[in-house]
């Protein structure tokens, strides 16, 4: 196959054509010499046939009347005039031979060898061991009535003699065609390569550069000559590089000013097209001309199209030094492929020190892995990430630890807003991720203003209000119970009244607490703490409590112990919200199990509260964070304790989640035998591990770090603004 490949196209071409024509001789010689041996054969038959019928009727005198001299002439006479004929001899009706051509000696096992069937002639082919003989048995028939027989052998070898002459001498004139076929392919195959070479030394040239070298070398008259139309504005007048069927809005009648190939069906009908047209080479040859000129027309707009694109690279490149928003590109290995000065500026780097290195390479280690699973995020899932980071950084550490840069002020807090999309090639394959920044400090100081004042200008009065009116009387209420249980002895009736009025003063005095928390704007102190911790602490402090219920606490935590970034107090007040809504939710009892899990990949851990209790309508879902809002009777419940762990979450740049009815197995397996449970409710909190620092701006401290948006969606489209990385 290799030396195949080798081989040129001439050669190719003239074994081709050679095995071709063998191929044809030697089908041709098979099927004639075939079906010239079955004539042969069969004519032989018929011959025998004709024989051995005619000596039956010439034989059918002498047999009457005995004379065996003239049957003996006539088998004779038989013998003598065809030299096929191997034997011949004539028997009666009762098998005796009358006479016969085997001179003293008759094979005898001959007479039982084949015999007429019914009065008609039966041929039988015999095997001598020597030759083939075709036997031919005929009746003898005198007045209806079968006299004898005349049996004929009639030999088949000699008749393949025959057709073996006759196979030879059509193998001699096909291998003389053959010759001839060979000579006439070799002087064809020449004349075709010999212009098929031409266009490959006319290719070569074109690679090489040489786009004015004519393909077509043989002499050709044009169309302005041919029809001399004198049409000085047509465009392929004076074209002698192209015909004029490739060029388009040709002036002459009956075109319609198409461009090739739309326009050969017309042309097809031209006096020019059909003179001046060629064969396949021909057309393959002008098709080199039109396309070098097609080459040489692109090469000149690619140069124009190449100045064009280098002003406007510089244009573009001016208006990305001087915006003030830091972009950066990265290429799919997340390698900076592009950074602008702003970018470069806010690291204490340049441009060319930041293209080709990673974050890694510019950034802390915690922050790099940080932007890192965030661009790789992008990158896999093609998703883009909007959010809003915060900064509050007095120094930009090098990647080094040289160099430090001041960052937009000592001790201010600006925020940006980080959009980073993914970047696609003309396939749709993602390439890419362009990171932009912009400062949004003004806008989100009067956004945080702006909600603040709305919260006070709604709540602020009314907690205010409930603060002056209610705690002064509430705390006249309560002294009083206190100083009059002392004076009452503790089995008695009235003690007990008024320590419910205790209990009722405690919770007014609460339902007063917890609107002042929910409208005063505070900032809660924090810290590293134990995620795992804090529930516990909440868990042992209400589990005798709720057993008491036939409640009962499961606790799934995660043994790796993740340590967290927040404020203890507060979110131990969020779980115990929880807990008792859930306890609320089970009236008779049920099971509530707590679990935690660590995402390594997110940097985040999640908590779920869940229960088996009546659950949540899916109409109130929607409404469960809102403040006041309460399924509880009156007396039960303030309808704050949801929004203020929402706020408590959100301050810790998390999100919290309800579902109802629970998950298919999430608390199933859970569940003692026999026992049933409602649809259930599973809240679920999601915290960073730590505020997560602005990756795009690099931090010594890790606590030190700026709130961010979620770059996630979370269930009712809500986006929820926590801590990150620019």
């Amino acid at each position: 196959m290799n030396l195949l490949r080798r081989l040129n196209f001439r050669r190719k071409l003239n074994l081709g054509i050679t095995l071709i024509v063998l191929f044809v001789a030697a089908l041709l010689s098979v099927f004639v010499t075939r079906i010239a041996a079955n004539a042969l054969i069969e004519e032989s038959k018929r011959r025998g046939a004709v024989l051995a019928t005619n000596l039956a009727l010439r034989a059918a005198d002498p047999m009457l009347s005995t004379d065996f001299l003239r049957l003996r002439n006539l088998v004779d006479e038989l013998l003598n005039v065809d030299s096929d004929i191997v034997y011949a001899f004539i028997m009666d009706d009762r098998s005796q031979v009358l006479a016969h051509t085997f001179g003293r000696t008759f094979p005898l096992d001959l007479l039982e060898a084949n015999e007429a069937e019914d009065g008609h002639l039966a041929v039988r082919l015999l095997d001598t061991g020597r030759e083939r003989i075709y036997d031919f048995a005929a009746p003898v028939m005198v007045g209806g009535r079968e006299f004898g027989t005349i049996r004929i052998g009639l030999s088949r070898t000699k008749v393949l003699d025959v057709v073996n002459g006759m196979i030879f001498a059509i193998s001699g004139l096909s291998v003389v065609a053959l010759l001839v076929a060979v000579v006439i392919s070799a002087h064809f195959a020449k004349r075709i390569t010999a212009r098929i070479g031409a266009l490959k030394e006319h290719a070569e040239e074109i690679v090489r550069g040489n786009l004015h070298l004519p393909a077509t070398t043989s002499a050709r008259r044009n169309c302005w000559e041919q029809r001399l139309c004198g049409r000085t504005d047509c465009p392929a007048y004076g074209d002698t590089e192209r015909r004029c069927w490739y060029v388009k809005g040709t002036a002459c009648a009956g075109c319609d000013g198409r461009a090739y190939p739309a326009k050969l069906a017309q042309c097809r009908q031209c006096e020019v097209y059909e003179t001046f047209a060629g064969d396949e080479i021909e057309e393959l040859a002008d098709t080199f001309d039109v396309m070098a000129h097609a080459l040489r027309a692109h090469i000149a707009e690619l140069r124009e199209t190449e100045r064009d694109l280098t002003r406007q690279q510089g244009i573009m490149r001016t208006i990305l030094e001087v915006t003030p928003d830091r972009l950066a590109l990265l290429d799919e290995h997340l390698r900076y492929l592009s950074v602008n000065k702003a970018f470069a500026d806010s690291l204490g780097l340049t441009p060319p020190e930041i293209i080709g290195r990673s974050d890694f390479d510019i950034f802390p280690r915690d922050t790099a892995e940080m932007r890192v699973a965030e661009n790789r995020a992008v990158l896999t899932s093609g998703m883009p990430i909007y959010r809003e980071a915060q900064d509050h950084r007095d120094v930009i550490p090098s990647a080094g630890g040289s160099n430090a840069a001041p960052d937009f002020g000592p001790g201010r807090d600006e925020w940006f807003h980080l959009v980073k999309v993914p970047v696609s090639d003309e396939t749709g394959r993602i390439i890419g991720v362009l990171s932009t920044a912009r400062d949004i400090t003004a806008i989100r100081s009067y956004q945080d203003q702006l909600i603040q004042s709305q919260k006070m200008e709604s709540v602020g009065k009314l907690a205010g209000g409930v603060a002056h009116e209610i705690n002064t009387p509430l705390g006249i209420i309560l002294g009083y119970a206190q100083l009059l249980q002392e004076d009452v002895p503790p089995d008695a009736q009235m003690h007990q009244d008024l320590q419910i009025i205790e209990k009722q003063a405690k919770f007014c005095r609460k339902i007063v607490s917890d609107l002042l928390g929910f409208s005063r704007q505070t900032q809660s102190q924090k810290k590293e703490m134990c995620f795992n911790n804090s529930i516990m602490e909440v868990v042992s402090l209400v589990r005798h409590t709720f057993s008491l219920e036939n409640v009962t606490i499961l606790a799934d935590l995660d043994d790796r112990l993740p340590v967290i970034y927040g404020a203890p107090e507060k979110l131990k007040q969020v779980w115990m919200n929880l807990l008792h809504n859930a306890t609320g939710a089970m009236p008779d009892g049920g099971l509530i199990k707590v679990r935690t899990r660590l995402d390594i990949m997110n940097m985040t851990v999640t908590a779920w509260f869940a229960d088996t209790g009546t659950g949540i309508p899916e109409a109130n879902l929607q409404k469960i964070f809102d403040p006041f809002f309460s399924t509880k009777p009156v007396g039960k419940g303030t309808g704050l304790g949801l929004s203020v762990s929402f706020g408590i979450i959100e301050d810790h740049e998390g999100f919290i989640e309800a579902h109802s009815p629970l998950p298919p197995g999430f608390i199933d397996e859970d569940m003692p035998q026999g026992a049933t449970r409602g649809p259930g409710t599973v809240f679920r909190v999601v915290l960073p591990l730590e505020p997560q620092g602005a990756a795009d701006l690099p931090d010594t401290d890790p606590r030190a770090k700026v709130q961010e948006e979620e770059p996630q969606e979370y269930p009712n489209n809500e986006n929820r603004t926590g801590e990150g990385t620019l």
